[in-house]
């Protein structure tokens, strides 16, 4: 007889939310794209964040009181914080300041292969021959995508800051993901994205007004604070709650699974808003990011059904 929590974790609203974010956050991209071209990343990320705190912070008090966190929980809010908001985002804007909105999603598709391989080499997560090939597949689509489709440029060091930068946002969102599966064992979804867009706010707004680019946002039109209000409210306070609750519910490697959905939304909205036309090689090496991942989260959950059945029988 299932849990009440397996039941929970087995409901379509779970999946249902994480489609949603996955389109969510593909339309971030634009979204980023946009507001780049009129403010300072780090202004755009302060405000973005603040925005999501003060939803986020309005909801956590209505429904579950003031929070009263540990030493501990406030440490893994602060690396939360410094992971998954203040160095993605400074990753993310400043990489959409020199490369193609669409093409920096294709680059982050690589997220899901990069949380399974962090998982087997960090916490003993099973692998298989399958599950590798597809990490290897989808490391050598992303490997396409950030070439331009000429691999050997990586060789002659031609590969772009903007490029780079992408490729750690992969990196960091792993980290937030592993981090965020620890901190859910003790606080609430909301409650822990609450509080990594507090601490990651404080970190942008220290850098922003270091940089003096705080509120420098005279020139800044209504379509780049529509972008920051979507970043904000869609992109961050709606987006990042449904991605803890379903870590906390499915787990962290099906979770990442959806985030295949980003690029595909990014491509077509930027194709659509931004006029971006991506080229063969690009979209081929994200073709083949995606079919990795696919077949990497299909080997997981073949290993994982081999090991609960193991288990039941053992």
């Amino acid at each position: 007889m299932p849990s009440a929590l397996e039941r929970v974790a087995a409901s379509p609203a779970t999946y249902f939310k994480l489609i949603a974010t996955a389109l969510l956050w593909g339309a971030t991209w634009i979204a980023g794209r946009i507001a780049v071209t009129e403010a300072s990343p780090l202004a755009i990320a302060s405000w973005r964040f603040l925005l999501a705190a003060l939803v986020l912070g309005t909801l956590l008090v209505f429904r579950e009181g003031l929070p009263r966190w540990s030493r501990q929980e406030w440490l893994t809010l602060f690396a939360l914080g410094a992971s998954g908001i203040f160095l993605y985002n400074v990753c993310f804007l400043y990489g959409m300041t020199m490369i193609q909105a669409g093409r920096g999603a294709l680059v982050v598709a690589l997220t899901p292969a990069l949380i399974a391989t962090a998982d087997w080499l960090l916490f003993g997560a099973p692998m298989s021959p399958t599950k590798a090939a597809g990490i290897s597949l989808a490391a050598f689509g992303c490997l396409l995508v950030v070439t331009n489709g000429h691999p050997l440029l990586l060789l002659a060091g031609e590969v772009g800051l903007g490029e780079w930068l992408i490729i750690a946002c992969a990196a960091l969102w792993a980290i937030y993901t592993f981090v965020g599966r620890r901190g859910t064992r003790s606080l609430s979804p909301l409650a822990m994205t609450f509080g990594a867009s507090v601490t990651g706010w404080l970190m942008l707004t220290f850098a922003a007004l270091l940089q003096g680019s705080l509120f420098s946002l005279a020139g800044t039109t209504w379509r780049g604070w529509s972008a920051i209000v979507f970043l904000g409210l869609f992109g961050t306070a709606l987006a990042f709650t449904w991605y803890a609750e379903a870590v906390q519910r499915i787990g962290a490697t099906r979770s990442a699974a959806f985030i295949n959905l980003v690029p595909v939304s990014a491509v077509i909205l930027g194709a659509l808003i931004l006029g971006e036309r991506l080229g063969v090689a690009v979209l081929s090496g994200g073709a083949l990011v995606i079919s990795g991942v696919y077949i990497t989260n299909r080997a997981g959950a073949k290993l994982a059904g081999a090991a609960t059945l193991k288990e039941k029988t053992a």
